[in-house]
């Protein structure tokens, strides 16, 4: 497998930005729209019941948003009293796991929303009048955007949540557009450096950071993600049932999870997607998978996962100025026509959907439909600085976390871009996760 080079990028330093007040409060407003939509969807005996041991009740990921929203801006940035101090332990994710939340005396729909609105009021009057220079917490609105952002992820998180949920279907979207374009093969990403990360983008997480230079040689990637279709051949040839295709840990939790084909898959054709039972789309990427089930099926195909910097280099590099972008098809925020993203559907679209969102080297969707797990675990970058707290990125470092990139159908664009990094265990797959495949050039396939 290629391994990268990394060095510093002493040239990438932050550029001054000022943060448009009214952008802030959109951006705020959007996120809370979705996350009463979320939770308004269904009655209170569902808001508070846990829809699974991996997820949280949903009153009680809306009363964390406010909890950290209180927290972090009311307190911190505005210096203002709590407003309700004595639930601060309750919906502290370190302190509490999300198995046995339902046990804790959390605030009840009612006050979960009363309390989120009281919040946000306190929030929007200090927006008026916050200064944002004189600490890094406020430079250029970062500490509003960190707020926008972790709403915006556990609104993801509650869309998972809506996914397991057993009942009735509540949730409605229009369905994604058709495939307009075909997409086959792979595209060669010339060998190289490329700067990787940003030490530009005013609302990037400490993940992300500092830019830093990192030689990948070159290879070959997928030009969509694999598709339900592909991942049926994978099926069909028996790869579930053949240890030759799966590491030895990831043959351990196939027999042990029983698994058999991706999370919501039934064995017939047909999967159940948010209550709705379907036939499924051969052309639609592949969602619900883990990371041993990415990596098998790469192995049958005598390919593999491609690193995390393979994944950046594809989504950022123009080998015609050899600049990194923002995005796959440019610096501009993403917009409907790019990418699949912020729940306008409930579902991946099919590969080929989004040519104005395709990068120079021609490769899909590397934005938006799927999370892609890649082969890299999750660890820091060189000259990485905890900011602003330590357990959101440094306390996950390791082996025991895999890298996903990209974003999903459910995750908003302002929590995603081309530097942007998630990670979960190698077991998760009620996550919107999905994958593309890589492999190295064989002799003379590169000039």
């Amino acid at each position: 497998m290629n391994q990268p080079v990394r060095t510093p990028d002493p040239a990438a330093a932050a550029v001054p930005l000022t943060a448009p007040r009214e952008l802030l409060a959109d951006d705020l407003d959007r996120a809370r729209r979705r996350s009463r939509a979320l939770t308004d969807a269904v009655d209170d005996g569902d808001l508070v019941r846990q829809h699974s041991p991996l997820m949280s009740p949903l009153v009680w990921d809306l009363a964390h948003i406010g909890n950290q929203e209180e927290l972090w801006l009311v307190r911190d940035v505005g210096g203002r009293e709590p407003v309700r101090d004595d639930i601060d332990h309750l919906y502290d994710a370190f302190k509490h796991p999300r198995a046995d939340r339902p046990a804790l005396p959390l605030l009840d729909p009612a006050q979960t929303r009363a309390y989120t609105r009281t919040v946000r009021e306190q929030v929007l009057d200090l927006l008026d009048t916050v200064s944002f220079d004189g600490r890094p917490l406020v430079e250029q609105g970062f500490a509003f955007g960190m707020i926008v952002q972790h709403e915006q992820q556990h609104d993801e998180t509650m869309l998972a949540t809506h996914q397991l949920r057993a009942g009735p279907p509540v949730l409605t979207g229009a369905a994604p557009p058709s495939s307009v374009t075909s997409v086959r093969g792979e595209a060669l990403i010339p060998g190289g450096p490329f700067t990787m990360g940003t030490s530009t983008e005013p609302w990037a997480l400490d993940n992300e950071r500092p830019a830093h230079r990192v030689d990948v040689p070159a290879f070959l990637i997928d030009r969509a993600p694999v598709t339900n279709a592909r991942y049926q051949q994978f099926i069909d040839d028996g790869g579930y049932r053949d240890e030759r295709w799966w590491s030895p840990e990831g043959w351990a939790h196939r027999q042990r999870a029983g698994l058999t084909g991706p999370l919501h898959w039934h064995g017939d054709g047909s999967y159940t997607r948010f209550g709705r039972r379907s036939a499924i789309v051969p052309d639609e990427p592949v969602v619900h998978v883990c990371w041993y089930e990415a990596q098998a099926y790469a192995t049958w195909a005598g390919r593999r996962l491609p690193t995390e910097a393979e994944w950046e280099k594809a989504a950022r590099f123009d080998p015609a100025t050899g600049r990194s972008r923002r995005y796959p098809w440019g610096d501009d925020d993403p917009r409907p026509e790019h990418a699949n993203l912020g729940q306008r559907h409930l579902s991946p679209a099919p590969a080929g959907a989004y040519p104005a969102g395709a990068s120079p080297t021609g490769v899909h969707q590397l934005i938006g439909d799927v999370w892609e797990w890649t082969a890299s675990c999750f660890d820091g970058y060189p000259g990485f600085g905890a900011f602003p707290y330590r357990e959101y990125s440094e306390v996950f470092f390791g082996p025991d976390h895999r890298v996903l990139r990209g974003g999903s159908f459910g995750t908003d664009r302002s929590a995603c871009r081309g530097t942007f990094r998630n990670w979960d265990y190698p077991i998760r797959r009620q996550i919107f996760s999905g994958f593309r495949t890589a492999r190295d050039p064989l002799p003379g396939e590169v000039a």
